[in-house]
This record gives C-alpha cells, structure tokens and sequence, in this order.
C-alpha cells in the first residue's frame, strides 16, 4: 500500500476516470450554463452576448423575489418536517423493546421507492375541495374546515412542500438510522450508569455524534428546497397565479414554453450558486460548533476510559 501512494502515477491512473466522468457530466455543464446566462440566446444558433442583461431583468423580475421566498418557504418546511420526524422514528425503531420494527422501517422507507409523479396523483386526491381525504376527515371529527389546498395562494405552496417532505422523510430516516446503528454501546450504557435520561443521552451522546450526518441531512433537504421542480409541476404549474413558483420553474417556463434559453440559464446559474452558499455555510456553521465543544469533550473521554477501565479490570 505505501509503495502505490508513493507512485504519483498509479494515483493518477487511479482517480483518472472518476474525474474524468466528473470535468464530461457535472463541471462542463455547469460552465456551460454561466457562459450561456451572458447571452440572448433562444436554443439555436450562437446567441448575441448582452453581458449582465439576464441577471439584471432577472433580480428586477417580480417573479424572482417570489420563486425565492417559496424556496425558503419549501426548505423550512422540508427540513423541520424530515429531519424531526426522522429523528424521532430512528429512535424509535432502534429500541428494540418496539413491536414490529422491521415493518415500521419498511413503512417509513416505503414513499421514497414511489414515483414522484404516483404521490402527486395520490395528493392531488387527498387534497382535492369535494371529495378529498383531508377535508372529509376535518368534517368526520365535526371540523367545519373544508380548504381549497391547492387553489389558495396563501396555502398552495404549504400544501405542496408537504408532499415533497412527506415522500423523502424516509430517506432522512435511513440516514440518521444508520448513523444511530454506528454508534458503539457502550457510549449509551455509560449514559445510562451515570443516570441520565434518555433525552439527555440524545442530546449529550447521540446529536453531537451524528453531526456529520445531520450535516449531511441539512444539505439534501436545503438544497433540495431551492431546487423543488416537480411537484410545482406536476400539481398546480405554478399557480394559483405564481403562488408556487421555485427558481427551477421559472428556468423551465424561460427556457423550455418562451424559448429564452439566456433567461433560464440566468436563473439556473443562481440557483447553483445559492446551493453552494448553503453547503459553504453548513459545513462552517458545523465547523465552529466541532471547535466549540472540543474542550467539552470529557464526557466521551470518560465514557472511553469506563470501556477500557472495565476491559482492564
């Protein structure tokens, strides 16, 4: 092993193909999307370049502040809905005094393995003013609180996030589960010695362990906010009015219905942007809270030494 690291070569002939997939389907594209948003450029031919007009008709655009607010709007609610609900259902199937794990862990996950455009149907149904699910189950418990989910614009895009988070919870639950799973023993009967409840075990034992995963979790459902397409597309285009607009519906309506490809790319370029500003302050933000609790680690350092005192002894 020491003599393939000491062959700059090898490591080359190694990574190679890798990176090359990487600079041909992830960068290149990427490129190609910031030098196109300097141009007026409708799919065809080589466009004319106008420099910063895209980003200058783009931040003076109504629709643009809106599509923003939506995506924080999505983000937040995919991400205290996943993550709290996955927290709490990975705690749950990891006790093992719990009936039925095995089902409820199939339960969680099953939403995830569902077609995207199958849950918006089986939404759109539930949600539906007449005859839906939801409105039916307000008035079966004597509610009088029949809503047009859909068709509000103060409630729309609510109704819509829900259905994204609600489909990828389960895959957050598989994260943090196995996070949990990773976590040796003898850190919770240390805990348990000690007196402490169990949510002071997660609190103390459990969160500051899975940062790298929560980290991880933060990052799918935040970005995952600002680049929600389909359900928008798939259950209201948009509407009512631009009550659901996202950033990714504005680049799809410019580029793909007004053929202004420059636009679009405009659009897709900040959004790309904004995903590398949430991960660059994520890893920080997570960064100084590691620098922040080294001195106070000597919870773990006695929990270890408890383990080796005890194999010791």
């Amino acid at each position: 092993m020491k003599k393939f690291y000491s062959n700059p070569l090898a490591i080359i002939l190694f990574i190679f193909p890798t990176l090359a997939v990487f600079l041909v389907m992830v960068l290149y594209p990427i490129v190609q999307v910031f030098v196109k948003s300097f141009y007026d450029w409708n799919g065809l031919g080589s466009g004319t370049f106008i420099g910063f007009g895209n980003y200058t008709r783009l931040f003076q655009d109504t629709v643009f502040s809106i599509a923003n607010r939506n995506a924080l709007i999505f983000a937040g609610i995919i991400t205290l809905f996943q993550l709290v609900l996955a927290s709490f259902f990975a705690v749950v199937i990891t006790n093992s005094k719990i009936f039925g794990r095995n089902f409820l862990r199939v339960a969680y996950f099953l939403p995830v393995v569902l077609s995207v455009t199958v849950v918006c149907q089986l939404w759109l149904s539930i949600y539906n003013a007449d005859y839906g699910l939801l409105n039916n189950l307000f008035k079966a418990v004597g509610l009088n609180y029949r809503q047009k989910w859909l068709s509000e614009p103060s409630k729309a895009i609510f109704a819509v996030a829900f259905v994204n988070a609600w489909q990828w919870m389960g895959y957050q639950f598989a994260l943090i589960m196995a996070g949990m799973k990773s976590i040796p023993d003898y850190y919770y009967e240390a805990a348990r010695i000690d007196g402490a409840s169990p949510w002071k075990t997660y609190w103390r034992v459990t969160l500051p362990l899975l940062a790298e995963t929560y980290k991880l979790s933060l990052i799918v459902s935040l970005t995952g906010g600002i680049k929600a397409f389909s359900e928008m597309f798939i259950m209201t285009k948009g509407g009512p009015g631009n009550a659901t607009y996202t950033l990714t519906y504005l680049m799809y309506k410019a580029a793909f219905r007004e053929y202004r490809y420059g636009y679009g790319m405009a659009a897709a370029s900040i959004m790309v942007l904004q995903c590398l500003v949430v991960i660059i302050i994520l890893n920080r933000i997570i960064r100084l809270n590691d620098d922040d609790n080294k001195p106070k680690k000597s919870l773990f350092n006695a929990l270890s030494g408890l383990k080796y005192n005890g194999v010791k002894n």
